[in-house]
């Protein structure tokens, strides 16, 4: 296997620690990486997540990625069709985790476009649920190809609001904001560094801190001892592999290194 290779396993295994201690939740990851990782954290750490097959239905079991359901092996507990997932937004038993084309070392996310919002060089999906999600839920952000471009001093447009944002648009922001996780192809991260900045909480196996450093276009908060982000465990390895994707669709995902 090539690095990229173990680091898909890697971040599948620290996507389903970032939603290990959630309990009864409903996980609305976004992407692939972060379906693989759910549904990891489904089968292992987290059996009590609230999952859906990405529809409109709530699942009981497990099934692999991008499979049809299967009558005898994929039980539905529940019906969420996208104009439900609105009332879940704002109940707040949900995390999401998300894309993100920028972060900025506030844990503030752009999706939106890239350059000046009244003329944008790039006009990217818009804000969508970014807004709602960041104000209403657990929002974490995974990120395949960790860069410069990506991991920015300031966001062009802020459609994912960070704590320092939230608290200076007052409480009714504030209250439920929670920027958990930031997963890379490289790193993970979190925004309880110094004035709510993005802090580095593991390198991937092979990954140096100084890597992480020239990847990123701000000063990160890099603890006096930065572990190794951990590999998943033989079990979590048969299911990432013969269970989840056994089509190896997670490879195509996580770039070369």
């Amino acid at each position: 296997m090539t690095r990229a290779d173990v680091c898909a396993d890697v971040c599948a295994a620290a996507i389903a620690d970032a939603f290990s201690d959630d309990g009864e939740i409903f996980a609305s990851p976004m992407g692939l990486l972060p379906m693989l990782g759910v549904r990891l954290a489904k089968l292992t750490s987290n059996p009590d997540l609230v999952i859906s097959d990405g529809e409109s239905l709530f699942l009981a079991g497990v099934p692999p990625l991008f499979a049809p359901l299967e009558v005898g092996r994929d039980v539905v507990e529940g019906w969420i069709p996208f104009r439900r997932v609105f009332d879940v937004v704002a109940y707040g038993k949900r995390h999401v985790m998300m894309g993100a084309t920028q972060v900025d070392r506030h844990g503030n996310q752009n999706i939106s476009a890239i350059g000046d919002w009244r003329q944008p060089k790039r006009q990217l999906l818009g804000s969508r649920g970014a807004p709602g999600n960041t104000v209403n839920n657990r929002t974490s952000y995974w990120v395949p190809k960790h860069s410069p471009r990506v991991f920015v001093e300031r966001v062009d447009i802020v459609s994912g609001v960070g704590p320092r944002l939230a608290r200076q648009a007052g409480p009714a922001a504030a209250r439920f904001n929670d920027i958990h996780r930031i997963v890379s192809n490289l790193a993970v991260f979190d925004v309880t560094g110094p004035d709510d900045t993005l802090r580095l909480l593991s390198v991937h196996p092979g990954v140096t801190v100084d890597e992480v450093r020239e990847a990123t276009g701000f000063e990160l908060d890099v603890p006096a001892d930065v572990p190794t982000t951990r590999e998943p465990t033989a079990e979590e390895q048969v299911l990432i592999s013969e269970v989840l994707d056994p089509k190896g669709l997670r490879f195509k995902e996580v770039p070369d290194q």
